[in-house]
């Protein structure tokens, strides 16, 4: 499927790119900021498949869809949403889009959104991580990632694996601890933990994820996380959590 990406952050260009080269099904035919270059390449027949941001100058995306409801309800051209706030969501899918993509977005949740466009048979296949292997035209597995992308006040922000200390839970906001700062994203820690490589992180507690080679020891159902130019962090573990982080630690 050609697709092309109308988003006017160019950090998201970059991510999405990133995914699509790794669905063996989908091709990247273009990314853009201008919504009316995109509905003039959607009404050429160009594009199969279109990653759209709502709130863009020009054009939003409710009034790009309205713009080609006739192509996508014929399935001419399909609409993934993709955005930062999720109050459009119930209207996006009155137009028939494929799927409503709240950012930061995780490669598993766009796996599984551009699942929704193949046939029952190949859909049923399981969203792993995957990437093309473009010699043998089949799929391989990728170098594990080492970084994630949180969504910031102000920006999509960039987080090295290796950087995180611990995270902390707080209501719609999700603090991580870093030895240089502490990162304030705006998700939640479910998304979160979504994000984060089970074999190097693990969730404690319902408010505390914390990474495994950064504990220096274990007392009385409390963890020690050595903070590089502060004190030493405690992270308590909760009973929810206790039997299978021990578990996690014996193996």
């Amino acid at each position: 499927m050609r697709c092309l990406i109308v988003d006017d952050e160019p950090l998201a260009h970059a991510v999405l790119s990133d995914y699509i080269r790794k669905v063996p099904f989908l091709e990247l035919v273009g990314a853009t900021t201008s919504p009316i270059d995109a509905l003039t390449r959607v009404q050429q027949g160009e594009v199969d498949l279109v990653f759209l941001d709502i709130q863009m100058p020009e054009l939003t995306g409710m009034q790009f869809l309205k713009l080609v409801e006739r192509a996508v309800s014929d399935h001419k051209c399909r609409v993934i949403l993709t955005t930062a706030y999720s109050t459009y969501a119930l209207e996006g899918y009155e137009h028939n889009v494929v799927d409503y993509l709240l950012k930061p977005v995780s490669f598993e949740r766009f796996y599984k959104a551009v699942q929704k466009l193949l046939p029952p048979i190949q859909s049923a296949v399981p969203a792993s991580n995957l990437v093309p292997d473009t010699t043998q035209n089949s799929l391989i597995e990728p170098a594990p990632k080492d970084f994630i992308f949180v969504k910031t006040e102000y920006r999509l922000q960039r987080v090295s694996l290796s950087d995180i200390l611990y995270c902390e839970g707080l209501k719609d906001y999700v603090s991580l601890y870093t030895p240089a700062e502490r990162i304030l994203a705006l998700q939640t820690m479910k998304s979160l933990e979504e994000k984060l490589l089970p074999h190097q992180f693990a969730r404690v507690h319902k408010s505390y994820i914390v990474a495994l080679n950064r504990i220096e020891s274990i007392e009385r159902n409390r963890i020690y996380i050595n903070h590089p130019g502060h004190s030493q962090a405690i992270v308590p573990i909760g009973e929810t959590y206790r039997d299978a982080f021990y578990r996690l630690i014996e193996d």
